[in-house]
């Protein structure tokens, strides 16, 4: 069945929903790899696992599915150099970016807002891209500061609305897999 649209207004289109901005890392003995990935997910909480897309052109994903493993940095509000410097082809990305490793060794980006390691659980064909579901093995501390957007093809903000003593602004998210539910917060 072929589409009524190209693939401009399809990437227009999904370029409204907003995503975060991570750098999906690994190392292939001592040679770091990685590159900038606003396809991720949170996929399940028993057993923990989470999911990126690497396009098939990807230079690193091969890289990274030989070594097993990898680590999502999810990158904070004041890191778009970074996000560039992983989403550009070319010089050595670690040249500029400081990082030390995870329980796996795979690097975890100096000034990350946090991190998830995992293990390669499996790997499933999606068209131009994979679709790689992580088990999660280690997690990272959190910063408290406010995370990269991406959205209509430039880098976004959040809402400024302050959040309460406990972290929130009033909203209730019950069916959000990555936010406790509002029975949790009782």
């Amino acid at each position: 069945m072929r589409s009524g649209f190209d693939a401009a207004r399809f990437r227009t289109v999904l370029g409204h929903f907003c995503t975060g901005v991570t750098v999906v890392t690994s190392v292939d003995g001592d040679q770091p790899v990685g590159f900038a990935c606003q396809a991720f997910a949170a996929l399940s909480l028993a057993p923990p696992l989470v999911l990126f897309c690497p396009a098939k052109s990807s230079r690193s994903w091969p890289v990274i599915e030989r070594a097993g493993h990898f680590c999502v940095n999810v990158l904070a509000e004041g890191q778009r150099a970074v996000s560039t410097v992983f989403g550009t082809g070319g010089a050595d990305k670690f040249d500029t970016v400081p990082w030390t490793p995870s329980s796996t060794g795979a690097p975890v980006l100096d000034g990350a807002l946090t991190w998830v390691d995992c293990t390669v659980e499996a790997v499933h064909d999606a068209g131009d891209h994979h679709v790689v579901i992580g088990r999660v093995v280690d997690l990272g501390e959190h910063r408290d500061e406010r995370p990269l957007l991406f959205y209509r093809g430039h880098y976004a903000a959040t809402d400024t609305t302050p959040p309460d003593d406990r972290g929130w602004t009033g909203e209730v998210l019950d069916a959000l897999l990555t936010w406790p539910r509002q029975s949790d917060w009782i």
